[in-house]
């Protein structure tokens, strides 16, 4: 399985990712922003975490707009797999590869904690591997990770079994607590939490490492 991960002016852990994917099996390929195609072959795309163009006018919304992101719709619109954490979730709702929008933190202070979390499906690639409802820890790292949506909206994601992951005790006043969500056909994940960050034991935990070897799984089933 191939996977391309994305560079922009700003990203901070795209090292962290392709790192990620790579200890789960994957091929990687380092993409520059600039670039207006994706390596030939690539199965995901991973958004990195970070502050892509200073987040300036709105998180994610410049790099929404960069040359590579008419590939990376392509490659989503084609039924491929996408992963954005973080700045990449930002990413993705600007994009509007998934809905809602992230907000600044209800108390306006930037989290950087490790956090709990529910997994609220295992009917995706990204958690098929995990348990329904299953505990896990995560480190988040953001100043806007508050995931906002209306009720409409709420409700779609809640009938169609589209929320990925919940807090444990929410850290930045998200709608129903959700920390991710997933796209309609459940090939897209947008995630605040940092998985990454936590697939070796000197990190502090591994329950991250989980989500990529199910992605790995998943995928080849898919």
């Amino acid at each position: 399985m191939k996977a391309a991960v994305i560079t922009f002016p700003g990203s901070n852990c795209d090292r962290d990712l392709a790192v990620a994917f790579e200890k789960a099996g994957f091929q990687v390929a380092r993409v520059w922003h600039k670039d207006t195609t994706l390596p030939l072959g690539t199965d995901v795309v991973g958004l990195p975490g970070g502050f892509s163009f200073g987040d300036y006018l709105r998180c994610g919304a410049i790099a929404a707009q960069s040359p590579i992101a008419a590939a990376v719709k392509a490659h989503a619109g084609r039924g491929g797999f996408v992963l954005g954490v973080c700045n990449g979730f930002q990413v993705l709702t600007e994009m509007r590869l998934l809905p809602g929008a992230l907000m600044r933190n209800a108390g306006l202070k930037f989290v950087c904690r490790t956090v709990g979390l529910r997994v609220a499906t295992t009917d995706s690639a990204f958690t098929g591997t995990f348990g329904l409802g299953q505990h896990v820890t995560l480190p988040i790292a953001h100043h806007d990770g508050n995931f906002t949506i209306d009720a409409e909206g709420l409700k779609a994601l809640q009938d169609q079994d589209r929320i990925a992951f919940t807090y444990q005790g929410n850290p930045n006043g998200a709608t129903a607590d959700i920390a991710g969500i997933l796209s309609p056909n459940r090939r897209v994940l947008g995630m605040m939490p940092h998985p990454e960050r936590a697939v070796e034991v000197v990190q502090g935990g591994v329950d991250g490492a989980t989500l990529f070897a199910s992605l790995m799984g998943g995928m080849a089933l898919a």
